[in-house]
């Protein structure tokens, strides 16, 4: 009980935070000026690593324990799903903040953040809904 219960509170978190970089964050970027956006952007990602990487880190380990206890499509599914997220973030994402960061960016980096980040934001809605309704 304590596992599902750190679980959906793991993948909650997730899904709350990808909702607002997706609806609130990446958005509002568009809005800066570039110089503004630059420094902003250093701040931002450094600031929200301390949210993201606990978060991402603590899911990734719940889910390949809970595989590790039980195999079920459940448990294998959302590592699965899980590991897609972390490839995309370093494959997609990770490459557009650090042309952000380095300045090496223009209006197309900014628009794929928000139009590459529907992925994230489906997938862990995905997981985050399987996780509630196997466990509740």
């Amino acid at each position: 009980m304590i596992l599902e219960t750190l679980r959906i509170g793991f993948d909650f978190g997730l899904l709350v935070l990808i909702w607002m970089v997706q609806l609130v964050i990446y958005p509002s970027f568009t809005y800066f000026s570039r110089n503004d956006l630059i420094r902003w952007h250093r701040i931002y990602v450094q600031r929200i690593s301390y949210i993201v990487i606990p978060l991402m880190l603590g899911q990734t380990l719940l889910a390949i324990y809970q595989l590790y206890l039980t195999s079920s499509l459940y448990t294998a599914g959302s590592v699965v799903l899980i590991l897609f997220v972390w490839m995309l973030t370093f494959l997609l994402f990770v490459p557009r903040h650090n042309a952000v960061s380095n300045v090496r960016f223009d209006e197309n980096t900014l628009s794929e953040l928000v139009s590459y980040n529907w992925s994230r934001t489906a997938l862990w809605s995905i997981i985050f809904i399987w996780t509630l309704f196997t466990h509740v």
